[in-house]
């Protein structure tokens, strides 16, 4: 019977992908207020209207935890299962019901087609494919069924493969109709032909903003102020965020720390060479057994005395000292043609069996094809290639150290067990399994203690003000660095372990200084310096960024009357630059030789189809340019059936994933998760 285990494992994989699909890793989180619903419970979050419960978010957490075979063992992982978490409860409260309001759903008959694998959903073929073949299994499905109605997990399991495959049947739905809307029209294959068929040469004058004075140009605060108002809802909405300035206390092992580390490095390495017993040393010092033989060609210069039975160590590498220990040595071929026949573990008296005929003569190959469990193989009569002694794992090495051509072997790993057929020997070398204990070079307890003082002392010197925050960091030479925490950030991308502080950062109001939080190897504080729940950029934060864009445009216009002339070395004169070439360029070009990012003018050079006539200036980024297109070049690189079937996928694709994060972008989502999690 199939397991839960097992389902857990392969639905792991079915169930990132169906909610990727379903909402194409768009996240709108982390707000900064919080709210509270009946019976205190914790209002985390607002979606399409409803409201998101601590207890709601919790609960779908700890399910996606539970079936997805996912851990909480890093930050990364818990920040995965979070996003999991929120992208189901938005599939749940707004997709599913705007799908519903569009009259999509599923109905029983398909579901039973789903089940039966008429129509077969990648839910249940991730949950119940044969392992040998990788179809949708139905005796595996049947399996699991009859175990259902007397076992409460695999009830909650099934609830929630059905959940997760009717999502995913509504999600090819809602694809499906969107795609059905669009098409590449003749005009479309037309242009495109164009941009793959044809390049042009020619030549280009470009004159630089740069070269007219910026007092020729100016910008007033009314001009800024109208462009924001025009732009603001394209180019200036954004996401709530909070910014804090903080500084970094960096604990890092003094001189004489290393000094009495290399001390009892020194004393273990001796302990090392000494130990009869080398892996139980290992084992008690957390150290590592390799998982494979090592040959010469793997081992540095130094480390060439394993080889020879001799420690190898202490060396300082990369701030950890490392000491080796040969705890095998082999003189084993350096590679082995090998052939195998991959059977499950269980199943015993197939193994024995099998082996057994082979022993007595039967033919390999058609065995391999007939039970070997792994396809790829399988097919080729076993043949597994030529492998290095070195890229076996330690079981295998051990039993094929002595092997000649034409041995069969035994190899039990896992849940299968292998039977190896020798088909070739190479000549002998010697290889080492390697035992190796490491100790990093860390701050003493005395050390860390010192930089938490100073830390502390700095955090009491700092508690005013801004200015007195800014004026202890230069007394304990530390320099201040500030960070933006935008909706739906969890972490400070450069501090590690930050989580606790920005969750911090959640709950502090503006002025008000941090605990010492002990983030790594650095002892952090932070002073929270600006909430901004507006909707979108003050315009004080971008005016100076506008005023440069207008100002361009000023300059364009200005430039404009430098280009007279009726050829392009005319006008270059004119305007008091050289002409530059321009060769095999095309309508999917970014830029114009030297010139790197330049796409208006590409395009104007690209739709270009008279030659010898210089053209009107062209606004481009770092400038002003006129060309002039001496050569259009026509090549057959794509045909017109080619490239219909390339722009109909592509406006496919752009258009299902533009109209899921356009629904989305376009709904009331709020997420306050930043105070629990």
């Amino acid at each position: 019977m199939i397991s839960l285990n097992t389902l857990r494992t392969r639905f792991g994989v079915v169930l990132s992908i169906v909610i990727v699909l379903a909402l194409l890793a768009f996240i709108i989180s982390l707000g900064p207020e919080m709210g509270f619903f009946g019976s205190n419970d914790p209002k985390v979050g607002e979606i399409n209207g409803d409201n998101i419960t601590y207890t709601e978010y919790l609960k779908e957490y700890e399910t996606i935890k539970k079936f997805s075979g996912a851990d909480e063992s890093s930050e990364e992982a818990i920040n995965g299962l979070s996003t999991a978490a929120w992208q189901s409860l938005v599939a749940k409260h707004l997709l599913v019901p705007g799908f519903e309001d569009l009259g999509i759903v599923v109905s029983k008959a398909e579901r039973l087609a789903m089940l039966s694998g008429e129509h077969p959903s990648d839910v249940f073929l991730g949950a119940f494919a044969n392992p040998e073949t990788g179809e949708y299994d139905v005796a595996a499905l049947s399996s699991f069924l009859a175990q259902v109605s007397s076992n409460p997990q695999y009830q909650e399991l099934w609830s929630y493969l059905n959940d997760q495959a009717q999502l995913d049947r509504l999600m090819v739905k809602y694809s499906g109709l969107v795609k059905a809307g669009v098409y590449a029209n003749a005009l479309d294959v037309q242009q495109g032909l164009a941009s793959m068929n044809e390049s042009r040469n020619g030549r280009y004058v470009l004159v630089e903003y740069n070269k007219i004075a910026d007092s020729l140009a100016t910008v007033t605060t009314a001009e800024a102020k109208k462009y924001y108002e025009d732009n603001k809802e394209i180019s200036y909405k954004k996401l709530p965020h909070r910014a804090l300035t903080y500084v970094v206390f960096d604990v890092a092992a003094t001189a004489d720390d290393m000094t009495e580390i290399e001390k009892k490095v020194k004393i273990a390495g001796e302990e090392f060479a000494a130990a009869e017993d080398a892996r139980a040393f290992i084992r008690k010092n957390m150290g590592t057994v390799g998982d494979h033989y090592a040959s010469l060609a793997e081992l540095s210069g130094d480390e060439a005395i394993l080889l020879e039975g001799q420690q190898y160590g202490p060396v300082l590498k990369s701030n950890e000292w490392v000491i080796s220990r040969p705890l095998a040595v082999k003189e084993a071929p350096d590679s082995l043609g090998l052939s195998h026949i991959v059977l499950a573990a269980n199943n015993t008296a197939l193994v024995d069996s099998l082996y057994n005929a082979l022993v007595a003569g039967a033919n390999f190959e058609e065995a391999a094809k007939k039970h070997s469990a792994y396809a790829q193989t399988a097919q080729l009569g076993g043949d597994v290639g030529v492998v290095p002694f070195s890229a076996l794992t330690v079981e295998m090495a051990d039993q094929l150290a002595t092997a000649k051509k034409g041995d069969l072997v035994k190899v039990a790993q896992g849940d299968a067990i292998q039977i190896l057929k020798v088909t070739r020997v190479d000549k002998p070398a010697k290889h080492v399994l390697v035992g190796t204990v490491t100790y990093p070079v860390e701050a003493s307890s005395a050390t860390r203690r010192n930089v938490h003082n100073t830390a502390s002392l700095f955090a009491v010197e700092a508690k005013t003000s801004l200015d007195a925050f800014n004026a202890a960091a230069s007394a304990s030479a530390v320099s201040p660095r500030v960070a933006r925490i935008n909706q739906g950030q969890r972490t400070i991308a450069s501090l590690e372990n930050s989580r606790e502080l920005v969750r911090w950062a959640y709950s502090a109001k503006v002025g008000e200084i941090s605990e010492i939080f002990n983030l790594g190897d650095a002892y952090v504080v932070a002073m929270l310096t600006d909430i901004d729940d507006s909707e979108y950029t003050n315009f004080d934060d971008v005016r100076l960024q506008i005023a440069q864009y207008l100002q361009r445009d000023k300059k364009f216009e200005i430039l404009k009357n430098k280009f007279s002339g009726a050829t392009i070395e005319e006008v270059a004169k004119n305007a008091g630059v050289e002409p530059v070439a321009f060769e095999e360029l095309r309508f999917t070009d970014y830029g114009i030789t030297d010139v790197a990012i330049e796409p208006r003018v590409v395009g104007a050079i690209a739709n270009t189809t008279e030659t010898g006539k210089v053209s009107a200036p062209v606004k481009g980024y770092s400038g002003a340019v006129v060309f002039v297109v001496d050569a259009i070049n026509k090549s057959e690189v794509q045909t017109p059936e080619a490239e219909k079937v390339r722009l109909q996928a592509n406006k496919e694709s752009l258009s299902a994933q533009a109209a899921l994060m356009s629904i989305q972008a376009k709904a009331e989502i709020e997420d306050l998760r930043g105070q629990y999690f």
